[in-house]
């Protein structure tokens, strides 16, 4: 498909109506998208509509998906090369439609050339102002707020970038509910403490701090994804925290050993089964670490720590964790929230929650940060 003669090229650097979503470099030319729900928003008119965008990638090919007047339009794969797409063509010239185009997939900490960057459009219509959503909200999480498992079948089993998306997203159910805009720190595999496979390395606290810390390589330096992360520029009103589950996973893994210098780290389990107290412990002080670490970064934001799409085993430790946290530092504005736990009925591709367990787990959140934010 060609875009048709008329069509007029608009560079971003040069734009001043449109809305970035997710963490970024905004001084970059183009602009880069790291995380799972970045994207851009506009307002336009005209007949057509084509996105501009460079891409490339090593392992995992990135996804997107775009809303037209904020229904869901498409959802696609991209290959590497600078392309343009097209976002919508033969529609009425006059009408001004809402155009938002979102990254899919995860920050690729395993593949540190995988990026999508934007550099601006091309249409026959003129760009007009972008209004602001009535809530700011952050998502942290893993696989779950990565949106693994949201799509393909049960018997699909394979991690493959195709089958994550924050287009069946909890996360994006509850945005659009509460008219908000939002953004989402996450990596399939990592935890508060550790990943999934004891791994020490994997956990999102040691990466929050930074614009994209989970994304690597000289590329994504050079895209500003390891600046410090100015935290006065975006104010969240409230953060949702999904963290646990891979902590819980580590229990019943092997030692990790790193490679490189030999060192060794496990979560253990006692011989009937419970929690090496220790180990708990560990845990435990991770999450109230975190949570000192967020405040510090957040003051006024509201944290909610959410859990249990996947399984309650870490329930009490987060509690008491987030309990001894509000006793030594009087924050009172953290909470803590169970969510349904994922079944045979709700359970998507690679054992992960599936579209209808994400909107369960939307359903409590939503209906809990209403109370909240509107109180």
């Amino acid at each position: 498909m060609k875009p048709n003669s008329n069509l007029k090229t608009y560079s971003l650097k040069d734009m001043e109506y449109y809305k970035i979503y997710g963490r970024t470099d905004e001084t970059q030319y183009p602009l880069p998208l790291f995380f799972n729900g970045s994207g851009i928003e506009v307002n336009v008119t005209g007949s057509e509509l084509w996105i501009d965008i460079d891409v490339d990638y090593d392992m995992h090919e990135p996804w997107i998906f775009t809303r037209l007047n904020n229904s869901f339009m498409s959802r696609q794969m991209l290959m590497s090369g600078s392309y343009s797409l097209c976002l919508f063509r033969s529609m009425s010239p006059d009408t001004v439609k809402n155009m938002k185009f979102f990254r899919e997939l995860q920050a690729m900490s395993e593949d540190d050339s995988c990026h999508i960057l934007i550099r601006g459009f091309r249409t026959d219509g003129f760009f007009l102002p972008v209004s602001n959503k009535k809530y700011k909200l952050e998502f942290i999480g893993d696989s779950i707020t990565s949106g693994e498992g949201t799509y393909g079948a049960k018997e699909d089993t394979d991690w493959l970038a195709m089958y994550m998306g924050v287009s069946r997203n909890y996360a994006l159910m509850v945005s659009d509910a509460l008219d908000a805009e939002f953004r989402l720190v996450s990596q399939g595999g990592w935890g508060v403490l550790c990943g999934w496979d004891n791994d020490p390395r994997h956990n999102i606290p040691s990466r929050y701090e930074k614009i994209c810390g989970l994304a690597g390589g000289k590329m994504n330096e050079s895209l500003g994804a390891s600046k410090p992360y100015r935290f006065e520029s975006w104010k969240p009103d409230a953060i949702i925290v999904n963290l646990g589950t891979n902590d819980a996973s580590a229990f019943n893994q092997p030692e990790w050993t790193n490679p490189e210098t030999g060192e060794t780290f496990k979560q253990h389990k006692n011989p009937d089964g419970s929690f090496d107290p220790d180990d708990l412990n560990r845990f435990k002080q991770a999450v109230i670490d975190f949570l000192t670490m967020l405040r510090r970064n957040n003051p006024d934001s509201h944290i909610v720590w959410v859990y249990g799409m996947l399984g309650y085993d870490l329930t009490l430790a987060i509690t008491d964790a987030m309990n001894s946290y509000k006793n030594a530092t009087k924050d009172n504005n953290v909470a803590f929230l169970h969510l349904p736990n994922t079944t045979d009925e709700t359970v998507g591709s690679h054992a992960h929650p599936g579209e209808k367990s994400h909107a369960r787990a939307a359903k409590v959140l939503t209906e809990y940060l209403k109370a909240y934010l509107e109180a």
